[in-house]
């Protein structure tokens, strides 16, 4: 693999290089050497990836706020009236934020990752492209677009309720629901169309490998899980939205389950793989 010369863009801490051979030998390839560009890959998305997530719990927090704050009005007798839908204008600023911010974070990522490729004294180039079905598969691609779907759903049928406090708290919550998804296809869409930073065949191996990782922390469904879900139902008393309840706990139990079984699956392969190329004398495959 190549390594990076400039001594900026030698790596900060030993650490960096440290985390990469131990990337390196979880992946398969305990031969390959640890270089400075990659150290510096990993190290910021390592970064990047605390930073969203600390983002997105802000995030979350947010939308608690504006669906408590935004309760409803009350009327000269001092009754509960129609719920206000100002609040909602500003949930849509701080989507904007939200969005802006994460896009910010890619942008980092991004530039890491050209500053490395403009250090290379030559570039190489995957020889086919790598596209969603190679780089993500068709499982985990089936679901993201399930659980954003069955979700949208869900709070699309809690927007026909007559009650105002669940059509205003459903609102809310597909504000956030549209916002996960806007932000999940844009980081998508970078991690598809970005260039390769490699100059020779284990620089684009592990180029690959990071792309993987890259759309499946993406397209992980756990965003999704983390919203508020239950602010609908929360928004009436008694049982009159139990199948809520019940249908968002099925998409939860049934999605983390899926995950498991394609992540277990998809583990069982690359070992398969990785055992047999071996066997072969050849290095192993994504």
């Amino acid at each position: 693999m190549s390594t990076l010369t400039s001594k900026e863009e030698q790596p900060e801490r030993p650490a960096d290089l440290e985390r990469a051979r131990l990337w390196l030998t979880g992946h398969g390839l305990p031969d390959v050497p640890p270089t400075a560009l990659l150290a510096k890959r990993l190290a910021v998305r390592q970064n990047t990836r605390l930073a969203s997530q600390i983002l997105l719990a802000v995030f979350i927090v947010a939308l608690a706020l504006v669906y408590t704050v935004g309760g409803p009005l009350e009327d000269a007798s001092g009754a509960n009236g129609p719920y206000p839908y100002r609040p909602l204008l500003l949930l849509a600023l701080l989507v904007a934020a939200f969005v802006s911010a994460q896009a910010l974070l890619d942008r980092r990522v991004r530039h890491v990752d050209r500053q490395a490729a403009a250090g290379l004294r030559r570039r190489a180039a995957h020889p086919v492209h790598l596209g969603w079905r190679a780089v993500l598969g068709p499982a985990r691609a089936a679901l993201a677009a399930t659980t954003f779907g069955c979700a949208i759903a869900l709070t699309a049928g809690a927007l026909a309720a007559s009650a105002p406090g669940v059509r205003y708290a459903a609102g809310v919550l597909l504000v956030g629901l549209c916002a996960a998804a806007a932000v999940t296809a844009v980081q998508l869409r970078h991690v598809l169309t970005s260039p390769a930073v490699a100059d020779d065949e284990p620089a684009l191996t592990a180029d690959a490998l990071l792309r993987i990782e890259d759309a499946r922390e993406v397209t992980a469904p756990t965003m999704v899980w983390c919203m508020p879900w239950y602010i609908p139902s929360a928004s009436m008393a008694g049982t009159a939205l139990v199948w809520w309840n019940v249908a968002w706990f099925a998409l939860i139990a049934g999605g983390a389950v899926t995950l498991v079984l394609i992540t277990l699956r998809t583990a069982r392969g690359a070992a398969l793989a990785r055992r047999g190329t071996t066997r072969r004398g050849r290095p192993a495959d994504l």
